[in-house]
């Protein structure tokens, strides 16, 4: 079968590469700690459960329109509003089935041959991918460890030529577990107001943050009408299956992305679109309840790692992810993901899964129990040791 050329540009996510590969040893009788999956491993509260029943049994299980429901789509609006502070209706928002078709709608309607796209590097791999399926130029702004990565705002500014139109950015990171500063953020705001920038800022971990208040670039003079917001359920409220995503869009472009919708989805499910609206304006003890048993895991696996010879661990600010340092060991990445899973029975991803500045570095997923972290991090220092 002879495919597309664009094919050829589409990237994919790794994770669920190891995963599968961690699950055929586990059918063969070995065991694996699960540290590999950027997916939190708390049950949906079950007040949004609820609502979820409840809506099928009300008849919320035919199409809707492809934007989303209107009542949902007020409470989202609702919801920004409040939340960052931005002026926002029900016309600037579309739900989409996961948070990626609000990237990948979006890059689509925006890039073309001959644009460039500044993207984090490393980085959500999809990112570089959707780019380049695009057409458009993927150009990597390097986060690094000495910046807590961070963007370094000058070498950001060099990056930009008269072809760059999308700037991606997102805090808290996957895989970093960075978070930019307000005053980063406000240097980048200027950045993308200078040069006619659409910013994409991947807000996904927003309410996963272990000190001070989430700082959004929306907040900052002309941001609001250039830049695109994504956010959803699914890692604050632990409903990665659900598929319910929703964006903040300019209103030219949430036309664009309803057009979308419509020809790829159709609709979002409409009864998961009901339990948004508990989600969002129920009860939220369950989310701080999550967030500080991360907090818990997270100091754990930190303390745990830099105590390990050949690898250092910086301490994350968001997520549920670290990233340490293994260029001591002086083995690439790849080499110790798969040497941890197969030898020592612990499944994680190269840093070079996020992009080519990852190497030296693995991530982990604190999304596991006390138990099991203290588990892996018994057989990583063990299997290190025969290196």
């Amino acid at each position: 079968m002879k495919f597309a050329e664009r094919m050829s540009r589409l990237g994919t996510e790794t994770a669920f590469e190891v995963l599968a590969r961690a699950r055929e040893l586990e059918a063969k009788g070995k065991n694996i700690v699960h540290l590999e999956i950027g997916e939190p491993d708390f049950d949906t509260p079950k007040n949004i459960r609820e609502a979820a029943k409840k809506a099928i049994d009300d008849g919320w299980t035919h199409y809707g329109p492809s934007a989303g429901l209107p009542q949902v789509r007020d409470v989202i609006a609702e919801h920004f509003c409040e939340t960052r502070g931005i002026n926002a209706t029900r016309e600037n928002i579309v739900i989409t089935p996961g948070g990626k078709p609000i990237m990948f709608f979006a890059l689509m309607a925006l890039l073309g041959e001959g644009d460039e796209a500044i993207y984090p590097n490393p980085g959500f791999p999809i990112y570089e991918s959707v780019i380049n399926f695009s057409g458009a130029k993927a150009v990597p702004i390097p986060l690094r460890e000495e910046k807590n990565f961070g963007f370094d705002v000058e070498e950001l500014r060099s990056l930009v030529t008269p072809r760059t139109k999308v700037l991606i950015i997102n805090s808290p990171a996957n895989p970093t577990g960075g978070v930019l500063l307000k005053k980063d953020l406000e240097e980048i705001a200027k950045i993308a107001v200078e040069n006619d920038l659409i910013v994409m800022s991947d807000e996904i971990y927003c309410r996963i943050l272990y000190g001070g208040k989430f700082e959004s670039i929306t907040q900052f003079d002309g941001m609001p009408d250039r830049t695109f917001i994504l956010d959803g359920l699914t890692k604050t409220y632990s409903m990665t299956g659900w598929r319910v995503g929703y964006g903040f869009f300019p209103k030219p472009l949430a036309e664009a992305m309803t057009k979308l919708m419509t020809n790829c989805n159709s609709c979002t499910t409409s009864f998961n679109q009901i339990a948004t609206i508990e989600a969002l304006k129920g009860d939220q003890s369950e989310v701080g309840k999550m967030v500080s048993a991360f907090r818990e895991r997270r100091d754990t696996i930190v303390s745990g790692l830099n105590k390990i010879e050949g690898i250092t661990c910086k301490n994350p600010e968001g997520a549920f992810y670290v990233f340490p340092n293994i260029k001591a060991t002086g083995k690439t990445s790849k080499f110790l993901q798969d040497y941890l899973l197969n030898d020592g029975g612990v499944a994680c991803l190269s840093g070079t899964s996020f992009g080519v500045y990852g190497e030296g570095y693995l991530r982990f997923s604190y999304a596991n129990s006390i138990e099991n972290i203290n588990e892996a991090l018994g057989r990583i220092e063990n299997t290190l040791k025969k290196l």
